[in-house]
């Protein structure tokens, strides 16, 4: 889609954001969605740092890329990147990133440095680590579906499930989280610690499950009949999927708003900016912003 095509449907979209605000009263008035750059090939994995700035890929061109949150200028921060897919920050403040090139799990340290934290259960290779949370105490949680990659020479599974993993806080082997899955993707947990959202984009379902004192997950719950690719929560606990646009459900399930992206596909979504009520989307070769009422729910400050 080019800039003048996108600036049409943007104008259409801005009409339809500014009847919808008082509905839900998460849109800010009179916001509408700003394209931020369409240079990109395939924008995805969005993860907010401490102060609002926003990292996200764009995988076919093997780049990390950051949005400041006080310019709104883009910039490169890490070429190659080992394909990375979903990002997320630690507690430590390192970037973690599913680096499915050679389906590892990356910890990024803030000088540069790469350590392969895993890239195999088992013994048998990922099917391509793809999205990730991380709990309060340092447990990892990873997406593990299969997408057939360009860059492989593989062409067949060496695991035949596509599950969830996860690290323990402590570090060692990846264990087994949950199964019985079709294709998990988009992943997030509360700011508490005690449920996780599991998007099973194959299915069309995601569910919510309970994390257990162990690290397990207990109680899976279907919550909503539809998959997605990536997902995040606000403050006050609202689940946003992705996919044709960004849906927003209440934190019991109910469709709470639809935001149109003018993009074939919404890969993903988090909040940023200075206050955390930006929503920064990433939508096949763009990212786009849109202001809202609420904070995401893992802003936090400097």
């Amino acid at each position: 889609m080019n800039r003048i095509t996108n600036g049409l449907a943007l104008a259409a979209l801005g009409i339809l954001l500014a009847g919808c605000v008082s509905e839900t009263g998460l849109i800010e008035e009179g916001a509408e969605l700003q394209l931020v750059s369409e240079a990109f090939e395939f924008t995805e994995g969005p993860a907010t740092a401490p102060g609002g700035d926003v990292y996200f890929t764009d995988q076919p061109n093997n780049r990390i890329h950051r949005w400041d949150a006080k310019t709104g200028e883009i910039s490169v921060f890490m070429e190659p990147a080992g394909r990375a897919n979903g990002l997320y920050w630690d507690n430590e403040g390192n970037l973690l990133a599913a680096a499915d090139e050679k389906f590892e799990l990356w910890r990024i340290a803030p000088d540069k440095s790469v350590e392969v934290l895993t890239d195999n259960y088992q013994g048998a290779k990922f099917n391509g680590p793809n999205d990730m949370w991380v709990h309060p105490d340092g447990t990892i949680y990873f997406t593990d579906p299969y997408y057939q990659r360009p860059y492989w020479e593989r062409q067949e599974k060496e695991i035949e499930e596509e599950r969830v993993y996860r690290i323990p806080a402590a570090g060692g082997e990846p264990q087994l989280a949950a199964d019985g899955l079709v294709q998990p993707n988009g992943i997030i947990g509360t700011r508490d610690g005690k449920r996780l959202y599991v998007a099973d984009i194959g299915n069309s379902m995601t569910y919510r499950y309970d994390i257990a004192p162990d690290g397990s997950l207990e109680n899976a719950t279907l919550m909503i009949t539809m998959g997605s690719d990536g997902m995040t929560l606000d403050e006050q606990g609202n689940i946003y999927l992705t996919g044709r646009g960004v849906h927003i459900f209440s934190p019991e399930g109910k469709k709470l708003h639809h935001i149109e992206v003018p993009e074939s596909w919404t890969a993903n979504v988090t909040f940023g900016g200075t206050d955390g009520k930006t929503l920064f989307i990433t939508a096949m070769d763009a990212v786009y912003t849109l202001r809202m009422t609420v904070a995401g729910m893992h802003w936090q400050p400097k």
